[in-house]
């Protein structure tokens, strides 16, 4: 059964939700509302959608909300809906890094269970603080990896656990993008602007944008901790403070080799996403630019093309499969299967029931490894790539 099948009359009525940044002139605020609403199990009813009083009232309007549930900030937005019978269940945070931990602290104190935006925060020991009260709060916390949410990457989870891979031996995960190759940030785009700044974005430029994407794809298919990274950083873009490109090698638990590249500087790479695992049987590759196809190359086998929602699916990918094999489904249904991993989650958690057979999503445990993974990348290359334990 596709993800979007469960209906309302079975698993209750839809949440209501929450959104703190994601105010007009944001894309990843737009992403959110879309996956959010696409298999029908939110209500986006209040928000405090931008630092500007002026910029969230305008936000707000334009998307229908009602006037009272517009919010100056988080911390008032936090008060009033934990004080209202018909306030928010659950709140999506959608700001720069460095406005993750203020809401969440928030909302978890007002009960209400929190959808956050990668990296989890600026430091491990923030990470390390915000777990302690996601434990504390008894609230679902939720990290928007999306990428784990395409059904073929849930076919290529199956598959290395099931071990028709055999023993992992070699995994390879790049993610290129062109987009700073020149000094966009000095042109005033916003994007641009708070991913070079240390101050919002943390120690890691390019390595916390999209190289926490690249490790987090690669730990969610193998399953296998890495132990040990040797990173290179480097800042190509003049007067930049943070890195732009990320190269660096990788052990894992037990006894496999990796490679992880993430650059914002590599011309021609738009979303270049793509990851390689290599074991004593087969291998697998998949490809976000083209994610309804994964090569899979048994040894001493011709190369296979296996579909999404084609022959040999199994349940992992089968349930977060919306349509038919032939109808590409991409970016923004991957984000969705994401939400409604969430919520039906969050609705089982309403009765304290277990959620369905294969609810799966990134925790707050996935955003501390994400936060240790910068913390190791950043002092290894300061140790001019030095082996450093994670």
């Amino acid at each position: 059964m596709a993800i979007g099948g469960l209906s309302d009359s079975i698993s209750g009525g839809r949440i209501r939700l929450g959104m703190v940044g994601g105010g007009e002139g944001a894309l990843i605020g737009a992403v959110h509302r879309l996956s959010a609403r696409m298999d029908g199990h939110y209500d986006l009813v209040a928000g405090a959608l931008s630092a500007s009083p002026d910029k969230a009232r305008r936000s707000g309007e334009a998307l229908g909300l009602s006037p009272d549930r517009i919010y100056d900030d988080y911390e008032a937005m936090a008060k009033a809906e934990a004080a209202r019978a018909d306030g928010i269940e659950a709140v999506a945070i959608v700001t720069p890094n460095h406005v993750h931990a203020g809401p969440t602290y928030a909302f978890l104190k007002a009960g209400v269970h929190v959808i956050c935006d990668k990296p989890l925060t600026l430091s491990l020991d923030d990470a390390k603080k915000m777990k302690a009260a996601v434990e504390s709060s008894g609230r679902i916390f939720a990290l928007t990896h999306n990428y784990t949410g395409y059904p073929l990457v849930r076919r290529a989870r199956a598959m290395a656990a099931a071990g028709e891979l055999g023993e992992i031996r070699l995994v390879q995960v790049e993610y290129p993008q062109d987009w700073l190759t020149g000094p966009l940030e000095q042109s005033g785009h916003k994007q641009a602007e708070w991913r070079v700044d240390p101050a919002r974005s943390g120690a890691g430029g390019a390595l916390g944008d999209i190289g926490t994407h690249a490790y987090n794809l690669a730990d969610f298919i193998v399953g296998i901790e890495v132990t040990e990274i040797a990173a290179d950083l480097t800042s190509f873009g003049p007067g930049r403070r943070l890195d732009d490109n990320v190269q660096m090698m990788l052990r894992y638990a037990n006894g496999a080799r990796g490679s992880l590249w993430a650059s914002q500087v590599a011309p021609g790479n738009e979303n270049g996403l793509r990851v390689r695992v290599y074991g004593t049987k087969a291998s697998l590759t998949w490809a976000q630019a083209n994610p309804n196809e994964m090569m899979f190359a048994p040894l001493g086998e011709p190369i296979r093309i296996l579909t999404r929602g084609g022959p040999g699916s199994g349940p992992a990918d089968a349930r977060v499969t919306r349509v038919p094999a032939g109808h590409p489904e991409g970016y923004l249904e991957g984000f969705a299967n994401i939400y409604t991993d969430i919520a039906l989650a969050i609705k089982a958690a309403r009765t304290g029931a277990r959620p369905p057979e294969g609810v799966m999503f990134p925790t707050i445990d996935d955003g501390v490894k994400g936060m240790a993974f910068i913390e190791a990348a950043v002092k290894s290359s300061r140790a001019n790539g030095a082996w450093t334990k994670l």
